[in-house]
């Protein structure tokens, strides 16, 4: 098994390049790998970046939305990676294209390395509930993929946000992240990691590898633990 799962924020060259470097490794060996652009408005136009994107990698990148018969090419296919944008949006076409079931399957018992970023990691999840997404499309259902068994929230911060108007910085008083997290432990069990801009999860049958930058774990009845690049966890976001 070959997981990776990113929050974003990738834009530094620096970032840039540590993801070109996990991809790499996450797909080592496959040449076709199926995007999913579902989170985003424009499927051609997200998949095209994408191709361009990783054109250097000579990954030959094919939007599911190209295929005329995706359930066909999903059994055969050597990876696959889910692209960012609103997991709303995202989820929907999942459920509606009947293929959360298909892709885990292919994952977890056949072992076909997945990427997700962003909403791309949301639903790796048993949920999307620790999304940050406008609810901008009805879900049938919060269920996800479940190829991971905790819950992340991507672009992680741990406090207010300040904002600046011409001049002057002004404090928002909307919720913190910290404070949704424990707001879906009131009523959920299930551990949360969220990660900060440019962090990785490398997943792979020996555990979890954090990289790019750092995360905090949220496990009900717990402290906050932050943790740090290059640091190893097992699935129960418990130290190795």
């Amino acid at each position: 098994m070959k997981i990776l799962l990113g929050s974003g924020g990738i834009r530094t060259n620096e970032r840039k390049r540590l993801f070109f470097e996990l991809m790499k490794k996450n797909f080592e060996g496959c040449k076709r790998i199926i995007f999913v652009p579902y989170a985003s408005g424009d499927y051609t136009e997200y998949t095209n970046s994408v191709k361009e994107l990783f054109n250097e990698l000579e990954f030959d990148i094919v939007g599911i939305h190209e295929l005329d018969n995706p359930y066909e090419e999903i059994e055969k296919m050597e990876g696959i990676y889910v692209g960012g944008g609103n997991t709303f949006s995202l989820v929907k076409k999942l459920h509606e294209e009947k293929l959360l079931e298909i892709i885990r399957k292919k994952v977890l018992d056949d072992g076909i390395p997945y990427a997700g970023v962003s909403a791309g990691a949301n639903v790796a999840c048993p949920t999307m509930q620790t999304t940050n997404d406008m609810p901008i499309d009805l879900v049938p259902s919060y269920e996800t993929f479940n190829i991971v068994p905790f819950q992340i929230n991507p672009h992680y911060h741990p406090g207010g946000i300040w904002w600046k108007d011409e001049e002057e910085f002004n404090e928002h008083f909307g919720e913190t992240r910290k404070k949704r997290i424990s707001e879906f432990h009131k009523n959920n069990q299930t551990p949360v990691i969220g990660l900060y801009e440019g962090s990785f999860l490398y997943c792979d049958n020996s555990g979890i590898e954090l990289l790019g930058n750092k995360a905090a774990i949220f496990i009900k009845g717990s402290e906050i633990e932050t943790i740090f690049p290059n640091k190893k966890i097992n699935y129960d976001l418990s130290a190795r």
